[in-house]
């Protein structure tokens, strides 16, 4: 015998409410602190994986992302401090040869400013 789906009940509405709505609002915030702890974790294996090679990757773009159609992600080794860092977290100012890439931190630190664009 063939299965057959579960009907309704009648007077029940199908559409989201308002309160759906603002619990859906709430999960996106929720995603938001997830994304940052994916990047942690991401940053946290770079470290990992590179090892003593982070003297030798400084200033340098390890990985680029796209986050959604407007937003890029960035994942570098500071050349000031060579942690490895994401442009949303600590920021990013690069150069004109993309090769002395600093967090928002260490470029202040230095007095440069980050290009516009």
């Amino acid at each position: 015998m063939a299965r057959t789906k579960k009907k309704s009940p009648p007077g029940r509405p199908r559409s989201r409410s308002a309160l759906d709505d603002h619990n859906h609002e709430e999960s996106e915030e929720q995603g938001l602190a997830a994304d940052e702890a994916g990047r942690l974790k991401i940053k946290k294996s770079y470290e990992e994986l590179l090892g003593i090679r982070v003297e030798k990757l400084k200033g340098r773009v390890l990985n680029r992302e796209k986050i959604n159609k407007s937003i890029d992600g960035v994942y570098f080794v500071c050349f000031a401090c060579k942690k490895v860092s994401h442009n949303l977290d600590e920021g990013l100012v690069e150069d004109a040869q993309n090769q002395f890439n600093y967090c928002g931190a260490c470029g202040k630190e230095k007095g440069i400013k980050a290009a516009a664009g």
